[in-house]
C-alpha cells in the first residue's frame, strides 16, 4: 500500500492534484470534526441537469484520490439550496400559470407541477437522489430548509448577525448602486405571505438575535435570524454553510469564480477557513450556449442513460474539467468507445499508468473487464445499413463476427446493441443522407466489390498497390473474416485509383454506402456486416438504390 500511496502522491491526474490541496490543510493536525468534508451544491429551482451530476461525479473522484493519500475519514454532502426564493418559472415544466402564483416562496413551499411530491424542490431533490443512487455514489443529502429550520445553522447565523457590518462591507462594493441601497445579507421569510423577501435590514439586536425589516405593506416586523425565520443571500449563504459545516472542498463552475472569491472572504469574516476549490469550465449545448436548468437545453441525465451505459457519462465528466465541452447527443458514441478503450488498456498498465487512467477514477480498484468486442460506433453503422429496429436484429451479425459472444456472456455488448438501435432510430435515421458516387468513385467501388469476391482478386489488388507505392512486401494470407486483411483491400483500392488524400476514399465509403459523413474502420465493418452483404451494398449504391 505504501508503494501505491507514493505513486498516488506523484500522480499528475487532476483528482490527485486536487486531493493534495485538501491534504495540505491537515499536514500538521487532523480535522477537529474527525473527517474531511467534501460538498457539492445544487439549486432545485429547476429539474436536475447533467452539470449537477458532473459535479458530484468529479467531487467523488477527488474524494477517492484523497482516500488513497490519507487515512483521515471522509464525508460527501450533496447540499440542496431548497429554501431559496422561487424567482423564475422554468420553461420546461407544466403548470406555468399556477407556478407563477408561487413566485418568491421558498422552493420547498412551491407546488409540485408533476403532482408527485409535497413541493417543487422535494420533487427535484428526489430526482437528483434517484440518479445519484443509481450511480452508486456514497453521499449524504442535505436540505437547506431542514438545516435552517432545525437549528443546525443557528450558531453560525448568530455569528453572522454579530459580524453583519463586515459581511456588508465585503458585499456592497460588488453590487450596483441601486442594489447597494437595499441590500442585506439576511432575507426574512415573511410571516404574512411566506415569501423570501429581499428587503433592507433596518435594525439589528445581537443580544436578542433579531433583525427588524419592513414588509411590502409598510409594517415593521422583528424576527429572529435563527430557526428558519431568515435565509441568507446567495454568497453569504454559501460562506455560512462552509463555516457552519467545516467544508474542506467544493468545486464550482467558472461562472461562479467571483462568488467563490466573495464567499471565501465572508467565511474568513465568520472566523473560519474557506474550502479548497476547483473552477471547472461549463458545458455548452449544440449551439455553444451554456446549458441551463430553466431553458432545459443540453442533455439531461435521463437523455444520456437512454443511449449509453452510466460509466460512459462518468468517463465524459472525467475528461479535462478545466476545458469547455460541447454536451450534445453526438458526443455519446465517442465517449462509449473511448471508455471501453481505456478499460481494455487498464489490465496491461503499471501502477502509474493505472492511476492516470480515467477508469480508475470511475471504478476505484474494482475496474471491470470490457466485453464490448464490437465498438459502439460500429454497432451504429451496422444498425444503419441493417435498418435495425430491435437489438436482436444485430446479434446475427455480431455472432458471425464473434462466435463466442452472446447476450448472456457479453452483457455490455448486449446493452450496447440496444443503445445503438435506439440511438440510430432517434438521431441517425432522420438525418441519414446518401449521395451518388462520382465517375472515379464508381470505378473504385466497383473494383472494391470485385476484390471482395475472391482471394485472387484481393491479392492482385494488394500487389498492385505495393507496386504503386514502391514496396515489395510479401502478400498476406487471404482471410475474409480478418479485419486487417479486409482493411488492406480497402486501402489498396483507394491507392490504385489515386484518391488523395486517402481519407477522401473513406469519406466516399461513408457517404455513398452508409449515408453518413463519418464512420468506422471500414475493414472491421465489412467483417461485421459480412463480405457478401457488403458487395450487395456496393451494388445497390451503384444501381442508385440507396439515394
Amino acid at each position: 500500500m505504501s508503494d501505491l500511496r507514493d505513486t498516488a502522491f506523484a500522480s499528475k491526474a487532476w483528482p490527485f492534484e486536487e486531493a493534495r490541496k485538501v491534504l495540505k490543510r491537515y499536514e500538521k493536525t487532523d480535522p477537529e470534526k474527525g473527517y474531511v468534508l467534501f460538498q457539492t451544491g445544487y439549486g432545485p429551482s429547476g429539474l436536475p441537469h447533467i452539470g449537477t451530476f458532473g459535479e458530484v461525479a468529479r467531487t467523488t473522484m477527488v474524494r477517492r484520490a484523497f482516500e488513497m493519500l490519507s487515512d483521515i475519514p471522509t464525508k460527501l454532502i450533496c447540499f440542496s439550496d431548497d429554501m431559496d426564493g422561487f424567482r423564475k418559472v422554468p420553461g420546461n415544466v407544466p403548470m406555468q400559470e399556477e407556478l407563477a402564483e408561487d413566485l418568491n416562496l421558498p422552493l420547498t413551499k412551491v407546488r409540485d407541477p408533476f403532482g408527485t411530491y409535497e413541493g417543487f424542490a422535494q420533487h427535484n431533490n428526489a430526482k437528483l437522489c434517484e440518479f445519484l443512487d443509481g450511480f452508486g455514489f456514497e453521499y449524504e443529502f442535505a436540505s437547506a430548509t431542514e438545516y435552517y429550520t432545525s437549528g443546525k445553522f443557528d450558531e453560525t447565523l448568530m455569528v453572522a448577525l454579530e459580524r453583519f457590518e463586515k459581511i456588508q462591507e465585503i458585499m456592497l462594493p460588488t453590487l450596483g448602486e441601486e442594489r447597494r441601497a437595499t441590500y442585506s445579507c439576511f432575507l426574512p421569510v415573511s410571516p404574512k405571505t411566506g415569501h423570501v423577501l429581499q428587503v433592507p435590514t433596518l435594525e439589528r439586536n445581537v443580544a436578542k438575535g433579531t433583525i427588524v425589516y419592513e414588509e411590502p405593506d409598510g409594517e415593521r416586523i422583528e424576527i429572529p435570524v435563527t430557526g428558519g425565520n431568515v435565509k441568507m443571500q446567495w454568497k453569504p449563504d454559501w460562506a455560512m454553510r462552509w463555516a457552519a459545516l467545516g467544508v474542506d472542498y467544493e468545486m464550482s463552475g467558472k461562472d461562479l469564480i467571483d462568488s467563490v472569491t466573495q464567499s471565501s472572504k465572508i467565511t474568513r469574516a465568520l472566523g473560519q477557513r474557506p474550502p479548497e476549490s476547483l473552477s471547472y469550465e461549463l458545458f455548452n449545448d449544440e449551439l455553444g450556449q451554456k446549458i441551463s436548468k430553466s431553458k432545459g437545453n443540453g442533455l439531461s441525465m435521463e437523455d444520456w442513460l437512454t443511449y449509453a451505459a452510466p460509466e460512459s457519462l462518468q468517463y465524459f465528466m472525467f475528461q479535462k474539467p478545466k476545458t469547455a465541452k460541447r454536451l450534445h447527443f453526438d458526443v455519446i458514441p465517442k465517449a462509449v468507445d473511448e471508455y471501453h478503450q481505456q478499460l481494455r488498456g487498464y489490465g496491461d498498465q503499471d501502477a502509474k499508468q493505472r492511476l492516470a487512467n480515467p477508469v480508475f477514477h470511475i471504478h476505484g480498484h474494482n475496474v471491470p473487464t470490457s466485453n464490448l468486442v464490437v465498438p459502439f460506433a460500429m454497432l451504429l453503422n451496422l444498425a444503419s445499413v441493417a435498418g435495425a429496429e430491435e437489438k436482436e436484429h444485430l446479434w446475427g451479425f455480431i455472432q458471425r463476427y464473434a462466435p463466442d459472444a452472446s447476450p448472456e456472456t457479453h452483457p455490455d455488448l448486449d446493452a450496447a446493441a440496444g443503445f445503438a438501435v435506439r440511438y440510430y432510430n432517434d438521431f441517425v435515421k432522420p438525418t441519414k443522407t446518401y449521395r451518388e458516387a462520382t465517375d472515379v468513385e464508381r470505378s473504385a467501388l466497383s473494383d472494391l466489390a470485385n476484390a471482395l469476391k475472391s482471394p485472387e482478386a484481393a491479392l492482385a489488388a494488394i500487389a498492385k498497390k505495393n507496386e504503386i507505392v514502391g514496396r515489395d512486401d510479401p502478400l498476406p494470407d487471404p482471410d475474409f473474416s480478418d479485419d486487417e486483411f479486409l482493411q488492406s483491400i480497402v486501402f489498396a483500392i483507394g491507392k490504385i485509383h489515386g484518391i488523395e488524400p486517402l481519407r477522401n476514399w473513406f469519406s466516399t465509403l461513408y457517404e455513398v454506402l452508409l449515408g453518413a459523413s463519418q464512420g468506422p474502420r471500414f475493414g472491421g465493418f465489412v467483417a461485421l456486416y459480412g463480405v457478401k452483404e457488403t458487395i450487395q451494398l456496393i451494388d445497390d449504391a451503384l444501381d442508385g438504390k440507396l439515394v
